[in-house]
């Protein structure tokens, strides 16, 4: 058989439902030279995985080459790594389980990775996911549109949730799986592959649409996470400053755009990454 032009890696644990929008979503790709690699990480209920992947496949007029891979529950970087290994196809692109992938997503960046780079698209939030969904969603875009260099048109960072890379960079840059809190992966990987000198392109029309069911509670725990994971990568962002004035400035501007309950949230949300980066101010790296 011929090998698949681009592997779409999935990470999940315990989301049965969110899997299944998310792997249906996949099998309406445009992109035909395509599989899918699912690792469950170490999920209460595997064999709910390995149901869901096998309806959504049942369901699908062109089904795509898919495969469950099983994870030791030590996070998303190590999930993302096994994927990343078992991955048969040329372009890697990863996404996560509570996200849903537009038609085209996987074609547009694989396009952009064609001549070994990297690229990234937007993540909008779905609004059907709350309040504290969309308030996150606007801090990460804020931090990827901060780090976008206007004269290249390439990014310093961007959310392993609408990623994708050569599949020759992957195994020589894994992601850090001493980073098990699912915090700080991403921006590490990104200053490492800007460090190698490798382009990661922004793809715009490379849309995905996430839908995390946080809550108020949700949202506070992951930015302390977050904020944890800045600490330990000060430098991340491929040496572009992903902070400063203008970049609060962006997210000042979004959040009371987005209205004055949500711009309450994001103030939450700001209040607990600058906690959880005083929690570790001087964690060391580890490999």
């Amino acid at each position: 058989m011929t090998a698949p032009a681009v592997s779409v890696v999935v990470a999940t644990r315990d989301r049965p439902a969110a899997l299944e929008r998310c792997l249906t979503a996949l099998t309406w790709q445009t992109e035909r030279s395509l599989e899918i690699v699912v690792v469950d990480d170490a999920s209460a209920d595997s064999a709910a995985v390995v149901a869901v992947v096998a309806s959504v496949l049942d369901a699908a007029d062109r089904p795509p080459a898919t495969r469950v891979v099983q994870g030791p529950g030590s996070g998303p970087a190590t999930a993302r790594n096994l994927g990343a290994r078992a991955a048969a196809g040329v372009v890697v692109c990863f996404t996560d389980d509570d996200c849903v992938a537009l038609p085209r997503w996987a074609q547009q960046l694989a396009a952009a990775c064609a001549s070994g780079a990297a690229a990234a698209g937007v993540t909008v939030a779905d609004p059907a996911a709350g309040r504290a969904a969309v308030a996150a969603q606007l801090l990460t875009h804020a931090l990827q549109v901060a780090s976008l260099d206007a004269a290249t048109g390439n990014l310093g960072f961007a959310p392993t949730c609408n990623l994708a890379c050569h599949a020759q960079i992957l195994r020589r840059l894994p992601f850090d799986e001493s980073c098990p809190l699912g915090a700080g992966e991403d921006r590490d990987w990104c200053a490492r592959l800007a460090a190698e000198g490798v382009v990661l392109r922004f793809v715009p029309k490379a849309r995905v649409e996430h839908r995390p069911q946080l809550g108020l509670s949700g949202l506070v725990r992951q930015q302390l996470r977050y904020g944890r994971g800045a600490g330990r990568c000060p430098a991340a962002g491929g040496g572009r400053r992903l902070s400063g004035a203008a970049f609060y400035r962006r997210i000042a501007r979004d959040a009371l755009a987005a209205g004055p309950a949500t711009a309450a949230i994001v103030a939450i949300a700001q209040g607990a990454v600058t906690a959880g980066a005083l929690l570790e101010p001087s964690a060391p790296r580890r490999r």
